[in-house]
């Protein structure tokens, strides 16, 4: 691979623009990046990068030594770091490192996945669909294809396979994982270095959070050898050049018609934003009634503040009017091209006008969808998939709700068993807030609110349900599940208790959601995706799916509306002088999101302060890129991925290259870290070799 001049990169900043695309690793525009960078990347090389890339819960991560250590965000490990701590020794707050191998803490329930390969099976997919199907039909039997494919693929290669839909229907395939399950931690920085500048901060840039945590991978007793990883690099990175990474984005939206986008920004998020408000506050209420409840509630606190900032920001993009009407013009011209051919016609020429349908009923069903299930309540979502399993198993599997299925059923019992453990504080307050929202909005006399209260107020429904189940305990949960209708039936636990209220709730308002939603727009989504395939090609990415893509794009800079250029990088110079500024520690009873933990306010001194602490580039990321490594044309790790700028949130619908940043934490702060504050060198030698 050729690297451009550093002449040639400074004579190009002033055209330096992000790139767009999350791109899967069949389909990378090589000849995009080599017309305007000038590098050919290859096969080995991706190949590596692909190897070397892991999911986390919710996230990602890389391997960075052949000893299977591995490298996230903090905030992505923030879980598995809480679960691990207690109020005597909270690893979140006082930070973490292992001086030997043998202190490494594994986290219970914690996986890990490697994609290892990737299969097309479209053609057999849609085979499975005859002419003249309905759109309900036509989507049962894609799932149900798609459920075999996985069952006869996992019994045939013992990897984890997952079925994934890309370009809203328009391809469907096989993703292949090996899964890791020995986790250990094995150092994270303080939170208060971590998340410096807290929720006020947040999306935002300039910034300063050491964002990382290490983790290693463990096989048979033993580190995992790593078939591939990314070197820490020694020198980092420079404004101007070109970075990649390589990560599991979640959720993208650019794809959908303009009705569904303006569903989006009128109805769909104001009533996200409103359901975030009433969960924060009733969280805030528990954290503050004891030191233990605080630390349990932090890690959902901070969850919920930053998807209220996020979808915030996505709103935003989406008011702007030049932004729909982008979505709007594209749609006219693919409309256009669509009636000059006569075959597409026939096939797409309705399918705006039943999106348009499909997502009235979404409307429609939009209170009852929310409110008739399991929400975020971790206790009441294992009791559901208990008082369904002998039902479902009973019927056909073309029959049964889509996680039961015979591709999906070992799956689905592999997640009832899990070890995570369950923060019965936070589920009592999520389905007690969860329960008084359902009465509010829906009203006292509705069915769902009379069944599930009985006439209690939800905050004793929620007490008694959750304080007196024992589906906590995953040994229960298993015992329960292998005892089959006889044992679920004899049981008294009062969750499975209220999930049998709930099920024939949920189960009636989710078929009538699949029926008139989610098939539909699957069938039309799928044919327009045709229609952009016919016309452009693969050209074209799909939306983000929580599987693994590529991006690629500069270290440079953005105009952030305040009248200036952001920097590109900055330092720990910076953090500290952001701390002062706020008035020290001693500023902590108002404006304790810029204090500093102790050890590092004494160690000061021994930091080279002008070391490179974040950056900012032009690589297109969402959240699910939190954790997600950035790299040099080497394959090198050169920083950690872990936010974006606020202004590029639209890009979940509209992409801007003007407004599209990411943020991350720079390797050289990392290293300097581990040697300096975190007593790692163990750490710096295994990652540098030094």
């Amino acid at each position: 691979m050729r690297r451009l001049s550093a002449l040639a990169l400074l004579l190009a900043l002033p055209a330096l623009r992000a790139d767009e695309g999350m791109w899967t690793f069949d389909n990378i525009p090589a000849p995009k990046i080599k017309a305007k960078y000038g590098v050919e990347l290859s096969p080995s090389w991706l190949k590596n990068l692909q190897l070397a890339t892991v999911r986390f819960p919710g996230g990602t991560g890389a391997f960075v030594s052949r000893d299977g250590l591995v490298v996230t965000n903090h905030h992505v490990g923030r879980g598995s770091i809480a679960q691990l701590s207690s109020v005597k020794a909270d690893m979140v707050r006082d930070g973490f490192t292992a001086a030997t191998r043998e202190q490494e803490l594994k986290v219970p329930g914690l996986e890990l996945m490697m994609l290892v390969s990737t299969e097309d099976v479209t053609a057999r997919v849609n085979a499975a669909v005859k002419p003249g199907t309905a759109d309900k039909d036509a989507l049962t039997a894609r799932r149900n294809a798609l459920a075999d494919l996985r069952k006869a693929e996992e019994a045939k290669t013992g990897l984890t396979c997952e079925p994934v839909t890309l370009y809203q229907g328009g391809e469907y395939w096989l993703y292949r994982y090996k899964k890791f399950t020995d986790v250990r931690l094995a150092a994270a920085p303080e939170l208060q270095v971590a998340a410096f500048g807290g929720d006020p901060d947040n999306y935002t840039y300039p910034r300063h959070n050491l964002d990382f945590a290490l983790f290693r991978v463990y096989e048979n007793g033993q580190p995992y050898r790593s078939e591939a990883f990314l070197p820490f690099s020694a020198k980092g990175v420079a404004m101007g050049e070109l970075t990649f990474i390589s990560g599991h984005p979640g959720t993208t939206y650019r794809q959908q018609t303009h009705t569904q986008m303006v569903y989006a920004r009128d109805i769909g998020i104001p009533f996200q934003l409103k359901a975030m408000t009433r969960q924060k506050a009733a969280l805030q209420v528990l954290s503050a009634t004891s030191p233990e409840a605080r630390r349990i509630a932090a890690d959902a606190i901070y969850g919920i503040e930053n998807g209220y900032k996020r979808l915030s920001g996505q709103l935003l993009g989406l008011a702007k009017p030049e932004n729909l009407k982008k979505v709007a013009d594209a749609e006219a011209a693919l409309q256009a091209a669509v009636a000059k051919d006569p075959a597409l016609q026939a096939r797409v020429a309705e399918s705006w006008r039943r999106v348009d349908q499909a997502v009235a009923r979404q409307q429609a069903l939009l209170m009852e969808s929310s409110y008739l299930s399991a929400g975020r309540v971790t206790l009441l979502g294992h009791a559901l998939t208990l008082v369904r399993l002998p039902e479902e198993e009973a019927k056909p599997s073309a029959q049964r709700l889509t996680e039961f299925s015979e591709g999906n059923l070992k799956a689905t019992k592999a997640r009832l068993v899990l070890p995570r453990p369950v923060q019965k504080p936070i589920d009592v307050t999520l389905l007690a807030s969860g329960l008084r929202e359902a009465q509010d909005e829906l009203g006292a006399g509705h069915p769902y609110v009379k069944a599930m209260l009985g006439g209690q107020t939800p905050e004793a429904v929620a007490k008694a349900a959750v304080e007196g189940s024992r589906l906590d305990d995953p040994a229960v949960r298993k015992q329960l599940a292998e005892g089959g209708k006889a044992a679920l039936e004899a049981s008294t636990d009062p969750m499975l208790v209220l999930a049998r209220k709930l099920d024939p709730f949920n189960r009636a308002v989710r078929k009538q959601v699949e029926d008139e939603v989610t098939s539909v727009l699957s069938e039309h989504g799928g044919r327009i995706a045709e229609a952009r395939f016919k016309t452009f090609g693969k050209t074209l990415y799909p939306d983000a799916t929580f599987t693994l893509r590529l991006g690629f794009g500069p270290v440079t800079t953005y105009a952030n509306g305040t009248g200036t250029k952001a920097q590109p990088f900055t330092t720990f110079m910076g953090m500290f002088d952001r701390h002062l500024g706020w008035g020290g520690n001693a500023a902590a009873a108002e404006e304790g999101a810029w204090t500093l933990p102790q050890r590092w306010l004494d160690r000061q001194a021994k930091l080279d302060l002008t070391t490179p602490f974040n950056f900012i580039y032009a690589c297109d990321t969402v959240g699910g890129n939190s954790g997600s490594p950035v790299v040099n044309l080497q394959g090198e790790f050169v920083g950690i991925n872990f936010d974006s700028v606020y202004e590029g949130q639209g890009g979940y619908y509209v992409y801007d290259a003007d407004t599209k940043r990411a943020v991350a934490t720079d390797v050289r702060a990392i290293l300097e870290a581990l040697r300096k504050i975190m007593d790692a060198g163990q750490l710096v030698t295994e990652l540098t070799g030094k």
